[in-house]
């Protein structure tokens, strides 16, 4: 797989605007990238914007805490899938797995995935936040789950992704499922950094900036992607 088809090309601050979600998805158009990432209100146009190309559209659903209900974060889902979603990133119920209400966090991403169904889910674990442990047990519910992907971070909390949590997950998924690191990724070493550590998704808002230093890499022969 080529570099560019790793990275899904993110927007998700606040105060991201009209004008920044179309230069995202100019970006993404230009880059072939394999999704663009934005929040439920944008999703309509980025799906406008990227229609007759092979670039998804995916959502954030619960983000950036996920301690919304269950029903919110399904009702969420469903209307981003309704308008278009190719795609759903959604954050686990970080305090309830703190809690150790095990149950409740699985049935909480079951909900997301049969609501999102037949599209893919990734599963937020804010791994900065939890003990080696807690992300583990997490991975292996998500997997019982039947989400797609785990990742690492939203990118809004005290800690994005390590090339450690990386092959802790690998480990625990195993082969079939996907990981996404996510959080503080920048530049072409970082990504390459998780890439052989066992990510098959990057999520970054620097994705032209990652694509423009493989570029010199290959230039100086030292490219591997």
């Amino acid at each position: 797989m080529k570099l560019n088809k790793y990275i899904d090309h993110t927007i998700l601050k606040p105060e991201a605007s009209e004008r920044d979600v179309r230069k995202l998805c100019a970006e993404a158009k230009e880059y072939d990238f394999a999704t663009v990432f934005v929040n439920p209100y944008y999703v309509p146009l980025a799906k406008r914007l990227l229609k007759k190309t092979d670039v998804k559209v995916g959502c954030a659903i619960g983000f950036p805490l996920g301690a919304t209900t269950t029903e919110v974060k399904v009702l969420e889902t469903l209307q981003a899938i309704k308008n278009g979603a190719d795609e759903i990133d959604m954050v686990i119920n970080i305090g309830a797995v703190k809690s150790k209400k095990f149950a409740f966090v699985k049935n909480d991403i079951k909900s997301v995935v049969k609501a999102a169904a037949p599209k893919g889910v990734k599963v937020i674990l804010e791994t900065c936040l939890l003990t080696d442990a807690e992300k583990v047990k997490v991975a292996r519910i998500a997997k019982q789950a039947g989400v797609k992907f785990v990742k690492t971070s939203t990118g809004f909390s005290s800690g994005g992704a390590t090339v450690e949590d990386i092959k802790l997950l690998r480990k625990t998924v195993g082969k079939k499922l996907g990981v996404k690191a996510s959080g503080g990724i920048r530049d072409y070493k970082t990504t390459i950094a998780m890439i052989e550590a066992g990510a098959n998704r990057i999520g970054t808002s620097a994705g032209v900036k990652i694509m423009e230093l493989a570029e010199l890499e290959k230039l100086q022969g030292k490219f591997n992607y």
